[in-house]
């Protein structure tokens, strides 16, 4: 696992830190922003708060989750908001709107500082 890019992961989960990046994973492009493992947690809860039982209990536990100190762990996986995802030369995933993206760091191939604009 990269030593930068694994810093780069500690910070966001530290604070606010945020970086614009796009990295490479088995030949697909992946681009965004990074954000804590707790700003991804909360954000997923949020999706379930208006659902059935169920969906409700996801959030719940979602939210509980995200209130884990997770500076202080060994961090395995990295968390982009507004992320794309290229594969080729065809549109990003998504074409429209945004979501967040949850990807292991030891699967990362290389990465570099900036998104991709596909405008």
């Amino acid at each position: 696992m990269d030593n930068i890019l694994r810093n780069f992961v500690k910070a966001a989960n530290k604070g606010d830190f945020s970086l614009d990046i796009t990295l490479n994973l088995h030949g697909a492009l992946i681009t965004g922003t990074t954000v804590s493992a707790q700003k991804y947690l909360q954000s997923l809860s949020g999706t379930f708060e208006g659902g059935d039982e169920i969906a409700q209990e996801l959030s719940r536990k979602l939210s509980q989750a995200s209130e884990a100190n997770f500076s202080q762990e060994e961090v395995q996986y990295i968390h982009l908001e507004n992320a794309q995802v290229y594969n080729g030369d065809a549109q990003p995933t998504p074409s429209e709107g945004t979501f967040y993206w949850r990807g292991k760091l030891d699967e990362v191939d290389g990465f570099f500082l900036g998104k991709i604009d596909n405008t």
